[in-house]
């Protein structure tokens, strides 16, 4: 992504949490879990953990499509509850989600609306393709003594 597209991403980020009473943080990710952009109230620390977290529990929430679900796999969303809070996730282009952190006095209907909004703003402007891996000999999946390199590209445009 270029410095422009971040801070347009940004500033759309924080226009969410503006129009959301009680939600704190919010973050786009690829589907692998790598943050693209964030509110700046996330540390660069948080917003990382918060990408793999989501990414987590959105292929979690993938495997229980598959086996409970029609079979696609497909995930509108996930929420999920904690002691002092929220979290929602969603898709929000081709290998991207939107993930948000809200108190748990917010409103999960105006917080899951404004997402939805957000999304639909983006549109096709943002995604994020699946890392791919550039192999000399092996392969870059971690198989222990596999050699090869593996490139980010993700990509936004808004």
């Amino acid at each position: 992504m270029t410095a422009t597209t971040d801070e347009k991403l940004n500033w759309l980020l924080e226009g969410l949490l503006e129009r959301t009473p009680g939600a704190r943080h919010a973050l786009v990710l690829s589907r692998d879990g790598l943050k693209l952009c964030r509110t700046p109230e996330l540390t660069v620390d948080q917003a990382d953990q918060l990408a793999a977290i989501s990414a987590g529990i959105q292929s979690l929430s993938q495997g229980a499509s598959v086996e409970f679900g029609d079979g696609t796999g497909g995930v509108r969303s996930a929420m999920t509850e904690f002691y002092g809070g929220v979290l929602f996730i969603v898709e929000a282009g081709a290998g991207a989600h939107l993930a948000v952190v809200a108190s748990d006095q917010a409103d999960v209907g105006l917080v899951g609306h404004n997402m939805s909004e957000l999304v639909e703003q983006l549109g096709e402007h943002l995604s994020a393709p699946p890392r791919s891996s550039v192999a000399n000999t092996g392969s870059a999946t971690g198989t222990p003594g596999a050699t090869g390199s593996t490139s980010v590209d993700a990509t936004a445009t808004v």
